[in-house]
């Protein structure tokens, strides 16, 4: 007898069909793209830059590398690598052609614009040939990937040997009582700025929501080992609120 049983995945704390998840991102994303980057320094309180010098910092980006930055969005990513890099090239891909667009019109991207390619493109099945870039990227993106397994496979696929893996995502906090007075913040401020700002409560509902059901830091690092990066290794951020996943493709 036929197995129907149609595979599920999670939507914030919503069960929903696998097929449906991209879809909803996708509408997440296309209702906040004109307010990402405010919201992002809002929410933080501007330390997401911090965390982003930090993995910049780490990984020391070199003249002449080619970065795959996915869930790219607006570019933040890619700008801070080809500014540390000196020289290079970057390619900003994403499932969500508005934060695309709203990245091509930061100032940003008309000084880089032949070291910049913008491409809209799922995690889970690159549109790049084997072995093509020296840097793969994803901040705050994998956890929402239906998923996040087969899009670390599809970076180790496309990172030449001596490729370097680098995830930048929310992560778990250690320490019980800084995780119950983030959960308030979060669950309680952060949707409220969104309706604010972004006018869309549910958007960062749901962000927020994804966070608490990303892998903790270890689970995450044993789906790095298991797509076949080695030398991996994590470092937390602002005691755990997010993390840096380190790999290489050796």
């Amino acid at each position: 007898m036929q197995d129907n049983a149609e595979q599920t995945t999670h939507f914030g704390f919503e069960t929903v069909p696998e097929a449906e998840k991209a879809i909803k991102v996708q509408s997440v994303f296309n209702s906040v793209a004109g307010k990402y980057d405010i919201m992002n320094d809002v929410m933080s309180m501007g330390i997401h830059r911090i965390w982003k010098e930090a993995m910049m910092d780490w990984l020391a980006p070199s003249p002449g590398q080619k970065l795959l930055d996915v869930a790219g969005g607006t570019g933040d990513i890619s700008f801070k690598f080809l500014n540390r890099a000196g020289s290079g090239h970057a390619t900003v891909l994403d499932i969500t052609e508005n934060m695309l667009i709203a990245g091509r019109k930061r100032a940003e991207a008309d000084k880089m614009l032949n070291s910049i390619d913008w491409v809209v493109g799922d995690a889970m099945a690159l549109p790049f040939a084997d072995n093509s870039f020296d840097v793969y990227t994803i901040s705050f993106g994998i956890r929402n990937v239906t998923r996040p397994q087969e899009a670390l496979n599809e970076a180790f696929r496309v990172l030449r040997p001596g490729g370097r893996l680098m995830v930048l995502e929310f992560n778990q906090i250690p320490v019980p009582l800084v995780q119950k007075a983030y959960d308030i913040y979060s669950f309680n401020v952060i949707p409220r700025m969104g309706k604010l700002i972004a006018n869309d409560r549910e958007s960062y509902q749901y962000l927020v929501e994804s966070i608490r059901n990303f892998p903790d830091q270890e689970t995450f690092l044993s789906m790095v080992r298991e797509a076949g990066f080695e030398n991996t290794n994590y470092r937390n951020l602002s005691l755990g609120i997010a993390a840096l996943h380190s790999g290489w493709k050796i």
